[in-house]
């Protein structure tokens, strides 16, 4: 019996974004292609096995502790992303903008997809969603650098639609306009939250 269970429609790969060094700046620039390894994408400044912890993780780690590094990867929408930038009043939402590394199409209401979800690739490279990635003020300061006094709207804009954290369960690479699979875990609400 399967754990996961395949929904009837595909998503796709409309956009791949990766860049080397962070410190050259939050944004990222356009690739034809991904090389996924279990580390993350191949070149990419998020790639590792490991990270440090940070500001999401002080409930239950000190800062800057090794931990495993389920970050490897951020998937946004562009169906998700036109939300926002109506939401905002701008003429569209950059990927580059949001450090992203896959801008996905045909994915209803990506940014809810459930944790452990799983998204595949024809060259058989698969991803385990994480969580929502939640916006941040990183990512309005970038959008205020062309539009000032819309990036602090962002935040509240881009709430449950700036996409998804992943990490790289099989090798592969991804390609512009690829086909990507779904396939989701039981749902469970815990009720003692």
């Amino acid at each position: 019996m399967s754990v996961v269970t395949k929904l009837k429609f595909t998503g796709r790969v409309e956009q791949l974004l990766s860049t080397v060094n962070r410190d050259d700046g939050f944004e990222k620039q356009t690739r034809d292609r991904l090389n996924l390894l279990l580390s993350g994408p191949e070149g990419d400044c998020h790639t590792g096995e490991t990270r440090l912890s940070d500001s999401r993780t002080l409930q239950t780690y000190k800062r800057n502790t090794v931990i495993r590094n389920v970050r490897q990867i951020t998937l946004i929408s562009a169906e998700e992303m036109a939300e926002v930038a109506a939401a905002m009043e701008l003429p569209e939402m950059n990927a580059s903008w949001l450090g992203a590394n896959i801008v996905t199409s045909g994915i209803p209401d990506l940014t809810l997809l459930p944790p452990s979800s799983r998204m595949q690739f024809p060259s058989g490279a698969t991803l385990v969603i994480d969580t929502e990635n939640l916006p941040c003020r990183q990512v309005a300061n970038v959008i205020a650098k062309s539009y000032p006094e819309k990036g602090p709207k962002f935040v509240k804009a881009a709430t449950h639609k700036r996409g998804l954290t992943a990490w790289v369960e099989r090798e592969g690479e991804v390609f512009v306009g690829d086909d990507i699979k779904i396939f989701i875990p039981p749902q469970r609400i815990y009720s003692h939250t």
